[in-house]
């Protein structure tokens, strides 16, 4: 809605007073004429604005010198923009000249180029970044992630980064479940030995929001944080080939393949389902005794073959208990042998090679809605 102007100064209504008498003149001459005004010139305008705005100097210079003739010529008003707008184009010019030559302009382009691909927000960390949220949460909004050096306190650590294909937004469920899947499948590539992991850590991510999929953000960011905002991740959280040697590569194989095995437990209980779980169990005791035969076929370096040969043993004793489990011939009996068997699981002769080898002898206790091997409940979700 506008706003009419305010009304002028009260003027006076009739009658006038009469003033002198003027009889009428030939047609066309009852009035005197107005002086028109002199135009200014286009060219001189624009020559004026590009040398202000140092934009396409070039451009600016060329344009003054035209208007100068144009103005010459047609007698038009506006030389002293013309004249402004060459100088201050040529003076543009020699910056742009100079900015090339020290390279300021390649160093402009990168920043800028970095900032139009995301650079400084949450879709520019890469794997094995640590940083902070600019909300000190790892929930809801994220607008500023502050990169920082993983050996100092941290919000998060970046495990894994998946892209989502497509040009049309998925959706916020899709984009969750699909965050869901990769990341707790992908989180044991980068913490091999889940031991290492504070109990008090889980996993969340970084997705894109409506919003930043319009600019072209299609990354999943998988990190590691604390379950309780007020605390902080302090050192890296990452064992994998680039901080471990090979003996602790070949036992975290084989110790992450039986977990897998073991995750894969059914939902329903073997009074409720004991083919199902009787199928697992199998799974199970072939994993165990596959896992032993690669532990104990391994050329040992450094005396470890010693501390592993007890862990193999236990191995082979539990694939018994678990084929035994497999074909049990009602549910008491399942039960009887599964018992038996995850007597072995993490037990003395683990710890035992876990300390030769160097790695974490903590046992970690795991919550009982432990899903498909996530490390905890529901992962926490951030939008970018």
């Amino acid at each position: 809605m506008s706003i009419p102007p305010p009304p002028g100064p009260h003027q006076p209504q009739g009658p006038y007073p009469p003033g002198p008498y003027t009889p009428p003149g030939p047609w066309g001459y009852g009035y005197g004429g107005y002086a028109q005004p002199v135009p200014v010139n286009g060219v001189a305008i624009a020559a004026l604005v590009l040398g202000i705005l140092c934009f396409l100097p070039a451009v600016g210079l060329v344009l003054g010198l035209i208007a100068l003739a144009q103005i010459r010529r047609k007698g038009e008003r506006g030389k002293g923009m013309a004249v402004a707008g060459a100088v201050l184009s040529t003076v543009g010019l020699a910056l742009w000249s100079l900015s090339l030559a020290t390279g300021a302009v390649s160093e402009f382009w990168d920043g800028f180029r970095d900032a139009a691909s995301g650079g400084g927000t949450a879709y520019s960390l890469d794997k094995g970044d640590c940083f902070d949220s600019g909300t000190g949460s790892l929930t809801g909004d994220a607008y500023d992630i502050d990169e920082v050096p993983c050996d100092r306190a941290h919000h998060g650590e970046v495990f894994a980064v998946v892209t989502m294909p497509g040009d049309s937004f998925p959706g916020d469920d899709e984009i969750g479940d699909t965050a869901d899947e990769k990341c707790y499948a992908l989180q044991e590539r980068y913490a091999m030995d889940a031991w290492a992991v504070p109990s008090d850590v889980d996993v969340y991510y970084l997705v894109p929001s409506e919003d930043s999929w319009g600019f072209g953000d299609r990354e999943i960011t998988c990190l590691f944080g604390n379950v309780d905002e007020d605390k902080s991740l302090t050192g890296s959280l990452r064992n994998d080939e680039t901080t471990l040697d090979p003996d602790q590569l070949a036992f975290l194989d084989a110790s992450n393949a039986l977990d897998r095995a073991l995750y894969e437990e059914p939902e329903d209980y073997a009074e409720d389902d004991l083919a199902v779980n009787q199928e697992w169990a199998g799974d199970v005791a072939r994993a165990f005794g596959t896992q032993a035969g690669a532990l104990e076929e391994r050329e040992w370096s450094d005396g470890h073959g010693e501390a592993v040969r007890g862990l193999v043993a236990d191995l082979r004793a539990a694939a018994k208990k678990w084929e035994a489990a497999g074909a049990a011939e009602d549910t008491d009996a399942y039960y009887e042998h599964y018992d038996d068997a995850w007597a072995y699981v993490d037990g003395d002769t683990t710890v035992t090679a876990r300390e030769a080898l160097g790695l974490a002898t903590t046992v970690p206790k795991y919550d009982e809605d432990y899903d498909d091997g996530g490390g905890g409940t529901d992962a926490g979700e951030l939008d970018v």
